[in-house]
Formats: C-alpha cells, sequence, structure tokens
C-alpha cells in the first residue's frame, strides 16, 4: 500500500511519497488500484487523467466531481432528479443576495459555491448575520447559494457506485460544528459516530429511492455518470430526508468509524467499482458502534497555530487517525487545523463513546480543543 503524501500515521501501515504527479508515481510503483482522498485532486480531474491512461481508480471524473464542487449545480441535478431538498436560490453579485435574503425566513443557510474545506456553510439567525456572511462567502468562492433552513437531525449516508448502481455503508452521524451542543461556527467535522439504529431499515430504503438512486439514474442519463464514494448528507425532516449537501468522497470523520466496523475484504467492493461493474459486491459490518472524536488545534476553525509537539499517542487503546500532524526533528507536532482522530468501538454506543474519550484524554498538545458530547444525540435518542 502507497500513499501520496501521506502523514506520520499512514506511513506506520503504508510507503508515504510526496509525488508531485500522482498518476507519474502510481505508473512507477505498478499501481493496480488509486483510490482518491481528498475532494481538491477530483474537482481538477484526476481521474479523467488515470482513466485516459488505462489505470483503474476510484472516484468520478471531473464533470461529474461538480455535485461536490458546486453547490448550485448539485441544487440543478437535484431539481431535475426530483430530490427533495431545501429551497434555495443562487446569487452571483452582493446586490442580489441582500435583495434575496429579505424574502427568506430566519434562520436561513449561506454557501459558498466552491470547495471551502468544509468552512463555507453558515447558518443565519438573523438577517444581519445573513448580509454579513454574504459579503464574506462571495469573496471566497462565488456565487452564492441561499437556503431556508432544514429542521430535524443530520445524518451521513455514503453508497460506493459504478455509474449504474449502489451499495450503501452504514449511516453516520458526523458533529460539524465547533462546540458542545451543536454551536459556534461550522467546521469539517468534530467527529462522528456510526451505529445501525441510526437509520431504520425503511428509512434506509427510502434514501436509497428517493435520494441516491435518481441522482446516479439522472447524472448516467446526462452523459456524467458518477462512480466513486457519493457522500449524501442528510436532515432526517418531519416530512422525511431531505438534501443538504453532496460529497464525491468518503466524509471525514465519517470514514473514520465506517472503517472502524467494517469487517472483510474492503479492495474487492473497491476494484468492482473502478471497473465499472460492481456485480455481487457488498460491504458487512460488526455489530459494535464506532465513535470519533476529533482533536482540534488551537484556533480551529478560525486561523489555526501550528507546530505544538504531541504527546501520549502510545498511551491511547484506540486507533488514532492522523489528519494535521508532521514529523520534526522535535517529534510529532501538529500542522493543521483538525489534528487527530481517535477511534474506538464498544458494545453499545455508551461503551463506545467512553473507550473513545479514555484514549483522547491520554493525548495533549498545546491548544487542543474536542467535543465532549460526539455521540450524546444518538445515546438520547435511543433512551427516550
Amino acid at each position: 500500500m502507497f500513499a501520496t503524501p501521506g502523514n506520520p500515521g499512514m506511513s506506520e501501515v503504508a510507503t508515504c511519497a510526496a509525488a508531485a504527479d500522482p498518476l507519474a508515481y502510481a505508473g512507477h510503483i505498478g499501481a493496480d488500484l488509486t483510490v482518491v482522498g481528498p475532494e481538491a485532486p477530483l474537482a481538477q480531474g484526476i481521474v479523467d487523467r488515470f482513466r485516459a491512461e488505462g489505470r483503474l481508480i476510484v472516484g468520478p471524473v471531473q464533470a461529474a466531481a461538480r455535485l461536490e464542487a458546486s453547490k448550485s449545480y448539485a441544487k440543478e441535478i437535484m431539481q431535475r432528479a426530483g430530490v427533495p431538498t431545501a429551497r434555495s436560490l443562487t446569487v452571483t453579485t452582493l446586490d442580489e443576495a441582500l435583495r434575496a435574503i429579505k424574502h427568506f425566513p430566519v434562520p436561513m443557510v449561506l454557501k459558498a459555491d466552491g470547495l471551502a474545506a468544509g468552512k463555507g456553510v453558515v447558518i443565519c439567525h438573523t438577517r444581519e448575520e445573513a448580509e454579513a456572511a454574504a459579503r464574506q462567502l462571495l469573496q471566497l468562492a462565488p456565487p452564492l447559494v441561499i437556503e431556508e433552513f432544514l429542521a430535524g437531525e443530520e445524518v451521513s449516508y455514503i453508497v460506493l457506485s459504478d455509474g449504474n448502481r449502489a451499495i450503501a455503508f452504514e449511516p453516520t452521524q458526523d458533529h460539524k460544528a465547533v462546540h458542545d451542543g451543536d454551536t459556534g461556527p461550522n467546521t469539517g467535522g468534530m467527529g462522528a459516530y456510526c451505529d445501525g439504529r441510526i437509520l431504520t431499515a425503511d428509512d434506509q430504503q427510502r434514501v436509497m429511492e428517493t435520494v441516491i438512486e435518481p441522482v446516479i439514474a439522472t447524472m448516467r442519463a446526462e452523459g456524467t455518470p458518477f462512480t466513486g464514494f457519493l457522500y449524501a448528507g442528510l436532515m432526517m425532516t418531519a416530512d422525511g430526508p431531505k438534501v443538504l449537501e453532496f460529497n464525491a468522497r468518503l466524509g471525514d470523520p465519517e470514514t473514520q468509524v465506517l472503517m472502524h466496523r467494517m469487517e472483510g475484504d474492503f479492495t474487492a467492493p473497491l476494484l468492482a467499482a473502478a471497473r465499472g461493474d460492481l456485480g455481487t459486491a457488498a460491504f458487512s459490518w460488526k455489530p459494535a458502534p464506532s465513535v470519533c472524536v476529533v482533536m482540534a488545534a488551537s484556533g480551529y476553525p478560525g486561523t489555526v497555530r501550528t507546530g505544538d509537539l504531541i504527546s501520549g499517542i502510545a498511551d491511547a487503546a484506540a486507533t488514532v487517525f492522523h489528519a494535521g500532524t508532521r514529523l520534526t526533528g522535535r517529534g510529532l507536532e501538529t500542522s493543521g487545523g483538525r489534528v487527530l482522530g481517535v477511534t474506538a468501538s464498544g458494545e453499545d454506543l455508551d461503551a463506545a463513546i467512553r473507550n473513545a474519550y479514555a484514549s483522547v484524554e491520554k493525548i495533549r498538545f498545546d491548544g487542543m480543543h474536542y467535543r465532549k458530547d460526539i455521540g450524546a444525540k444518538g445515546l438520547k435518542r435511543w433512551r427516550a
């Protein structure tokens, strides 16, 4: 297994190299299969380049990756596919935004159209907040999508598609806000949990029939079949599931809890999807729920301080996924906003939460912060 550029955590299980050109690197090592993690290379067309050279790769082509790279394009696809989502309006200038804001009830949601590393969404509780957010986001990645606010509980639903059909991962629940109780600004994700009870079998079938299958069918019919990981960020409303956003990749930190629960061979379905025929491929899951707590650096999700020494990982019983870390002559240091994803399982969700936080308490770096309520919504719902 090889990774580029990789990180200190990946280096424990794979050969890491800072390759200037991933396609050339794949040829150099004779890669049988490539899996794309982040969104930027997908939006830049890395899958198109690999396929042009006859190399197997998991991910959507550039045109299909627009589902994540452009919020307005995703809204257009949902409209044509009849997918339930929030009422919205796309604007390109500040004057248009200010006029539109007057006609949306508060709270409302403003979204930068392009990639924004999970920070391009602002929930505005007053029109004054919305006007300030519009000024900021239009500078970040215009145009701007203004949406009605949807009430309910968020669920991340991810599938692997070969362009014609899809197989689903277990549903997960991400925690986007930086502080406990879903307060503070949105982030790329402060933690997640995976539990088979998050959605009923009927709910999962409804998501497949009203969201996943119509999008895949519409994109195939329009000449841009979606292959790879299709992530639907859902709000489970009183009227059923509605789409908040699409990603064109496995989510983070959802991936951590999914991999902790998956059993069996992950490579076979990936190869089948890359070859364009999932056939009878399926996923198998361990019954034990899993929890991931993200440990973030000082300042995140704003201006992040880096270079703080990290200690205690060796004392953690959980699986510690690296994100914003680097090895220097001083030792392991922070190098980004979300530093570590501390992930554990347990016989039930309560035990998984305890196990994850027990390991979090072993790890130290200056300025670290993390949410202390990851998984609490699940506990509250199932104890009610």
